[in-house]
Parts: C-alpha cells; sequence; structure tokens
C-alpha cells in the first residue's frame, strides 16, 4: 500500500500487543543508560565548559520563573538549554551550539523550524496589519476553510488560544449536546492541564494520585480512565456509566496516548467510535500531535474516521503563538458561537487573542505549504530511516531499547519509565501497583533524563529524551549524520541500577 500523502504506510502500522511486549520485556530487566562515569563526564566537559551561557541565562532566570522555564519541556538535565535560533533541522543555543532538533516544537513544525516561505508571509501581514486587531480578520476565514477542505468532518472551526483551552470546549460542547455528564480518557493520555483532564496522566491507572496537587479531588469525579488499545474495557465504562449520568464524550489521542507512547491498533479509533455513538456519546479525535502531521487529512483521515469533535493545537498557528481550536459537525460547533449568548442553549468559549491575524493567516499559509512539498510524506519517510537506523544501533551495542515509528512519530524507549500500567476499575488496586513500584519508576524517570543529556551534549535534541518528531527538512544525510551521534551515546550506556531494584529485576526472573 502506497502512503497517499501520508507520513505512514497503513499496511505498516505496528501491532500495539508486539510492542507492549516488548516494553514489558525492557522493563524486567535492569536500567540501561549512561554509566555515572560517562554523565559526570557529559556534565563537566560538555555542559559546564561548552555551555556556559546557557548556565548563566538559565540559573538567574530561576530568581523570577518557577524552575527556571516557562515550559515542562524545556527543563532538561542538568540544566536548561538557552536556544537562541532554529533554522530547519537544527537549532542553536547561546553558546553557539548545534543541534539536530526532533523536537520541532513539541511537533507542529513539519516543515522545519522557522520555514521561510511562512515566515515571510507573516512579517508581511504584521507590516501591514500588526499580529492583533481584536476585530476580525480575513485569515480566520481561510485557515477554517482549509481546514474543511483537508479534513471534511470539520464542518466547522472555532479557533482559540491552546490546545488546552480546545480541550475544555470540547467537553463543554459534549454535555450540551448530550446532556450526559462523564468523561471517558484513555490512560496515559495528556489532554492538557484543565483540572477534569489532571487524571491519569502519563501511567494509565495513576488517576489523580501522581500529578493532580492542587486540585479539588471533586474535580475528578465526573472523569473516567481505560486502559489503552482496551475496547472490552471502555464498553464496560460506557455501560456502567448509563447510571452515573451518562457518558457526554469520549476523548482520544488517535495514535495512542502520549503521542503513541502506547499505541494502539489500526482498528481501534473506528470501533472506539461505534461504541461511543452506540452508548449516546460524541467521540473526540485530540490531533493537537497527529493533525496535519500523520497527513493533511489529519489521524481521521489516515484511520478513515470522522469524529463528531476535533481537538487542534500547535499546528494551527504553523507553529506560532496562540494555537488552538476545535472542528467537528456543525450541529456541535454552532454552539460555540460567538457573540453575546441569547436564550439559546450555547457552550460559552472566550480568549481575547484566539485567532489573531498572525496566528490564523499563519496556520493558513503552513498548511498550504505542507501541501505544495508533501512534507508530511517527506517527514515520515525520514522517521522510517530515523528508526531503522536505531533498530540497527540497538542490536549493535546489544541493548534491551525498544524503537518503533508512526511516520514522522518516532519512540525510542530507553528506560521503559512510562511502561507501566496499573488501569483497573479498582482505585485500591491502582494505588497499591503505584506504590509497590514508586522506587523503580522514580529511578527509571531519572535515568531518562540522563540519556536525553546524553543526547543533547551530543548534539540531537529530543523530547524528554524518549520520543523524536522528524520534519521534511531532515534529509537522509541529516537523520545519517544524527544516527552517527547516536552510536556514541549508546557506546556509553551500561546496565545499572541500585541493590533494591537489582533484587526486584532478579525476582522477576
Amino acid at each position: 500500500m502506497s502512503r497517499n500523502g501520508y507520513a505512514c504506510d497503513p499496511g505498516k502500522w505496528p501491532k500495539a500487543q508486539d510492542i507492549y511486549n516488548e516494553l514489558h520485556e525492557l522493563t524486567s530487566k535492569p536500567i540501561y543508560c549512561v554509566s555515572d562515569e560517562a554523565y559526570k563526564d557529559i556534565v563537566e566537559n560538555y555542559f559546564d565548559k561548552k555551555c556556559a551561557k546557557s548556565k548563566a541565562i538559565t540559573a538567574e532566570a530561576k530568581n523570577f520563573i518557577p524552575g527556571g522555564v516557562q515550559h515542562n519541556l524545556a527543563f532538561n538535565k542538568p540544566f536548561p538549554m538557552c536556544m537562541v535560533k532554529a533554522e530547519g533541522a537544527y537549532l542553536y543555543d547561546a553558546d553557539g551550539n548545534k543541534y539536530f532538533d526532533f523536537l520541532q516544537a513539541g511537533g507542529p513544525t513539519i516543515l522545519g523550524s522557522n520555514f521561510p516561505e511562512v515566515q515571510e508571509q507573516a512579517i508581511e501581514l504584521i507590516k501591514s496589519c500588526g499580529p492583533v486587531t481584536g476585530l476580525f480578520h480575513e485569515a480566520e476565514l481561510l485557515l477554517a476553510k482549509e481546514i474543511n477542505k483537508h479534513m471534511p468532518a470539520c464542518e466547522m472551526f472555532r479557533m482559540l488560544g491552546s490546545g488546552t483551552e480546545s480541550v475544555m470546549a470540547a467537553i463543554r460542547v459534549s454535555r450540551c449536546a448530550t446532556k450526559n455528564k462523564r468523561v471517558i480518557k484513555v490512560g496515559g493520555a495528556y489532554h492538557g492541564w484543565s483540572d477534569q483532564m489532571v487524571y491519569g496522566l502519563k501511567i494509565p491507572g495513576s488517576r489523580n494520585l501522581l500529578e493532580s496537587h492542587g486540585i479539588p479531588k471533586g474535580c475528578f469525579g465526573t472523569t473516567d480512565e481505560v486502559r489503552p488499545n482496551d475496547l472490552k474495557m471502555l464498553e464496560g465504562m460506557l455501560r456502567r456509566n448509563k447510571l452515573r449520568g451518562g457518558t457526554a464524550c469520549v476523548i482520544v489521542e488517535p495514535v495512542g496516548p502520549e503521542s503513541g507512547t502506547r499505541p494502539i491498533d489500526f482498528d481501534y479509533n473506528k470501533q472506539a467510535l461505534e461504541l461511543a455513538h452506540k452508548y449516546g456519546a460524541l467521540f473526540i479525535f485530540d490531533e493537537v500531535v497527529t493533525g496535519f502531521r500523520m497527513g493533511l487529512g489529519g489521524a481521521q483521515g489516515f484511520f478513515n474516521v470522522k469524529p463528531d469533535l476535533t481537538i487542534f493545537g500547535k499546528i494551527i498557528a504553523g507553529g506560532y503563538p496562540a494555537a488552538g481550536g476545535v472542528g467537528g459537525k456543525r450541529e456541535y460547533i454552532s454552539l460555540m458561537a460567538a457573540g453575546v449568548a441569547g436564550l439559546g442553549k450555547k457552550a460559552y468559549v472566550g480568549g481575547t487573542l484566539a485567532a489573531n491575524p498572525l496566528s490564523a493567516y499563519a496556520g493558513y499559509c503552513c498548511i498550504k505549504a505542507i501541501e505544495k512539498y508533501n512534507a508530511c510524506e517527506k517527514a515520515g519517510i525520514a522517521g522510517d530511516r530515523l528508526a531503522a537506523g536505531l533498530k540497527e544501533l540497538v542490536k549493535k551495542h546489544n541493548l534491551p531499547y525498544v524503537v518503533y515509528n508512526q511516520g514522522s512519530i518516532v519512540h525510542l524507549e530507553c528506560t521503559g519509565a512510562m511502561s507501566f500500567d496499573y488501569s483497573s476499575f479498582s482505585f485500591l488496586k491502582s494505588a497499591v501497583g503505584l506504590l509497590k513500584n514508586k522506587a523503580e519508576m522514580e529511578a527509571r524517570a531519572e535515568a531518562m533524563k540522563d540519556m536525553g543529556a546524553a543526547y543533547m551534549a551530543n548534539g540531537i535534541v529530543t523530547l524528554a529524551g524518549s520520543r523524536l518528531y522528524t520534519s521534511m527538512a531532515d534529509t537522509d544525510e541529516v537523520i545519517d549524520a544524527a544516527l552517527e551521534r547516536f552510536d556514541k551515546v549508546f557506546s556509553l550506556v551500561k546496565a545499572q541500577g541500585s541493590p533494591e531494584l537489582q533484587r526486584s529485576f532478579d525476582k522477576k526472573k
């Protein structure tokens, strides 16, 4: 089968259970990470000597910014790096060091960072209009029409300021439309940081036990969590909810939680949609990462699924700020009609700078450029090459690492830090499981940060040391050069772990 402009060949979609088996094998072994000696050398001879400006700037930032950075992705070990230039496949820091950019701003820059054509068009708009007027601009219409052109299920589109806001709006619309109250998400998925969604983050079954500090427990009263790739558990929850206020919506990341860190089978989404509709719930695709990365038709085009609502994020502004929105069927999106509410039913949403001229026009120009250059398919081919090369290196160095890709989303699981799963209808079982494995989870998470530091010191920027996004800018030469750097890092890896952890691994055997 051909790609037909998509980042993946549907016929080569990985089987979820095969990957889960590999991940289970990974976590059944000691942690394989750069050695303590290698890490110490990395800090002393790279970060301390060659990144002095970054170290000084981010150290001062801690006096004025909590943690020293404004976004979670920017917090890297041993200290955050201060970037001053983004260009195509590369990033440059304040000390002049050059990096292969496999973060790509968290996923949206499929064309490569700071794509010249989009940049030029954005500058022209700023010169004539400025970034914001507070009133309507034609770019809002151009963007909405362009989204509808490629994703017909998005009959209408309401632009907002972020993916988090868009999830909040979609849930509100779902409750308005169905008159039901409960929300089902898949464990481990990230749908922004609103109170009701900081539930079951990263680790399925973690519920409100890991990340939900500062949030009253009552905020989770209508949020439910089900196991990834488990249709039986999903239907069980939908059936259960009939007696608890009904299910307003089922929300999924279409390639699996955390951008496919927990993969799903190819037919999962289609069957999940059918189950949601069977029980009177709307089906929501969170395409913050996959929208215009999997293909111009998004993951919904790739999987041939028509969700009721679609969440958009970063890509909607082409990598420029204020990026988010909700697309979907006219009858649902119309519930967010702007203006002063009358006596009719309306899901209230807002955002003064949402759909500002700069963001809307940059997003429109970006999508047009993606189409013009067939960027999704090129980025996917680069992802295939990177994943294949990483697999060869893992084999060469005899490491238990798990490598797979979903087109331009490449997963490199070195420590298995996010491979635990405590999904259950039982709160007690989840709590006991988390408590029992807390030390191992923390050790693996710390090792993942160490690997991220080793990659950075060798000129590779990743997402949390375990995920890589490729772009159209990643030519064969770029990928091959990056693989040489990964080869150097893998040569520093050794099996590690505290005596307590080693005993636990021995017991597993």
